[in-house]
């Protein structure tokens, strides 16, 4: 049988999805996507997992798209078959909205190069921490595209419209190092899985609802005026004032004791 695209671990209360294709840098294929939304489906329905770590097999984090799915073959309407614009919006896209909208957080280990949507992935997920030796590169002016998988939106986010133009214009390495430096990542680790579990085995024991509202709140501060941003907020602690885990956080802190919060 040919091996999954996507490995799927469950440690205690986390979750890890490795990309698996090492041969080809972990390059998305329109399988992977498929095997990814698997293991997001495995997240979705048990309970018990409350984080999630992605990380590549191999010396790749993930390569972007695997070019080699696409029909450059001459001959008649070569420009439709080689049109990246579909699987964009049948793969790439519900990707990036189904991480973005994941139950639990979700971080990224960056084990090596993160180039195109690669890069875009690893800005898809709550907090980033890479090797050393990891580098991101937005490789699609060399091909005569523009970043996709959300690269031209996290890219400003991240690290402001300056650094956002050159690196896009330029496709330039931008290794892990200046990336924590200019705010892309979270950490630089010898051992990004490692550290990756690290934080995620952090999370898992802490209040997952509020956990994604406060990413939701965060990441959608910056359409709203200050104004609006103090409604969402009145109504989200609204919301999570009905959940278990926040009278058992006041309790605890109340009775002087550890919380043991349920993700509830």
């Amino acid at each position: 049988m040919t091996e999954p695209t996507v490995l799927f671990e469950q440690r205690g209360a986390v979750a890890i999805a490795t990309l698996n294709r090492p041969q080809a840098l972990n390059s998305f294929t329109r399988q992977m996507h498929r095997d990814l939304g698997a293991a997001m489906d495995r997240v979705e329905a048990n309970a018990a997992i409350r984080a999630l770590v992605i990380t590549g097999a191999g010396r790749g984090f993930c390569a972007g798209a695997d070019l080699s799915e696409f029909d450059f073959a001459p001959g008649p309407d070569q420009v439709e078959r080689a049109n990246p614009g579909p699987v964009i919006d049948q793969a790439f896209n519900p990707t990036v909205r189904r991480l973005q909208a994941l139950r639990v957080p979700t971080i990224a280990a960056v084990n090596g190069v993160a180039a195109g949507a690669g890069a875009s992935l690893a800005m898809t997920c709550d907090i980033a921490i890479a090797a050393p030796g990891a580098s991101f590169i937005q490789a699609f002016s060399k091909i005569g595209l523009i970043p996709d998988a959300g690269g031209s939106w996290f890219l400003v986010e991240r690290l402001g419209l300056a650094r956002a133009m050159a690196l896009a214009m330029t496709g330039d390495k931008l290794p892990a190092a200046r990336a924590l430096e200019w705010g892309m990542i979270w950490e630089v680790a010898d051992d990004p899985l490692a550290a990756a579990l690290a934080m995620a085995g952090k999370l898992a024991v802490m209040p997952t609802q509020a956990l994604v509202a406060t990413r939701q709140l965060l990441r959608e501060a910056s359409t709203r005026t200050l104004h609006q941003q103090l409604d969402a907020e009145r109504d989200t602690q609204s919301a999570l004032g009905r959940t278990h885990d926040y009278i058992e956080g006041v309790m605890a802190f109340l009775e002087k004791r550890p919380a043991k919060f349920k993700g509830e």
